[in-house]
């Protein structure tokens, strides 16, 4: 049986609205599971935490004009979510968001998924 990677690892549990941190064995500081070394104190020691992906929208960007690929999507928004009990943001899709009217900064929303776009974020 082959190991998961960590990307792996973070698609596999978005699919279930949970998202895989890092938290740092000696000081406790929670990061993204792409850390390498602890931001505070250093330590390359880390355990897998699991969040419940659900917080706020911190900011978004409304797309209109799609990349390549991603034409039959629009619009959409391209959110920041900061998760409920900790610091952490995680970005991702959104979508059906024509205008700022449609998301307040605040909205209450959840990691639904992962496919093609990368993290679907969705309201609560």
């Amino acid at each position: 049986m082959c190991k998961m990677s960590v990307e792996e690892q973070v698609i596999e549990n978005a699919k279930n609205g949970k998202l895989l941190t890092h938290k740092c064995t000696d000081c406790g500081f929670l990061h993204l599971s792409t850390a390498y070394f602890c931001l505070k104190c250093g330590s390359k020691g880390f355990e897998d935490v699991l969040l419940e992906g659900t917080g706020q929208v911190a900011t978004y960007t409304i797309i209109t004009v799609a990349p390549a690929g991603f034409e039959k999507y629009t619009p959409y928004a391209f959110v920041v979510l900061k998760l409920d009990n900790s610091d952490l943001r995680i970005s991702g899709f959104m979508a059906g968001i024509a205008n700022p009217a449609d998301l307040p900064v605040g909205t209450r929303a959840r990691i639904t998924g992962f496919d093609e776009r990368g993290i679907i974020i969705e309201k609560q």
